[in-house]
């Protein structure tokens, strides 16, 4: 139940950001100094979690859409799918924690 609802909150959290991305993105054809000056307020530790965030969250999505994937059309995803989602979570882990490390360094280190 809970990684249905979290592949639910990530998919709309990932959405939520491409439609920001593209609006943002579009200044650049409206005025480059007003799109400059909105990617130069995205240079701060908040938006660096936020970013930390959005990674953290397609990761998951990712990972959770192939173990949904599998149990609906393999024929032993029902009987693993506890299994499955304890894989989602180690390699979300996996790629996370390396991930934090470095990105987390740049954010508040410099």
């Amino acid at each position: 139940m809970w990684s249905w609802v979290g592949h639910r909150i990530t998919g709309l959290l990932i959405f939520v950001f491409l439609l920001v991305h593209v609006l943002d993105t579009s200044l650049v054809r409206v005025s480059p100094e007003a799109y400059n000056a909105v990617i130069e307020t995205y240079k701060n530790p908040v938006v660096g979690l936020g970013e930390a965030g959005l990674v953290g969250a397609i990761v998951f999505h990712a990972f959770n859409g192939l173990r949904v994937m599998l149990v609906d059309f393999w024929s032993q995803g029902p009987r693993y799918h506890r299994q499955l989602l304890w894989g989602v979570g180690a390699v979300w882990v996996l790629l996370m924690v390396p991930f934090l490390v470095r990105h987390l360094g740049h954010v508040f280190g410099g």
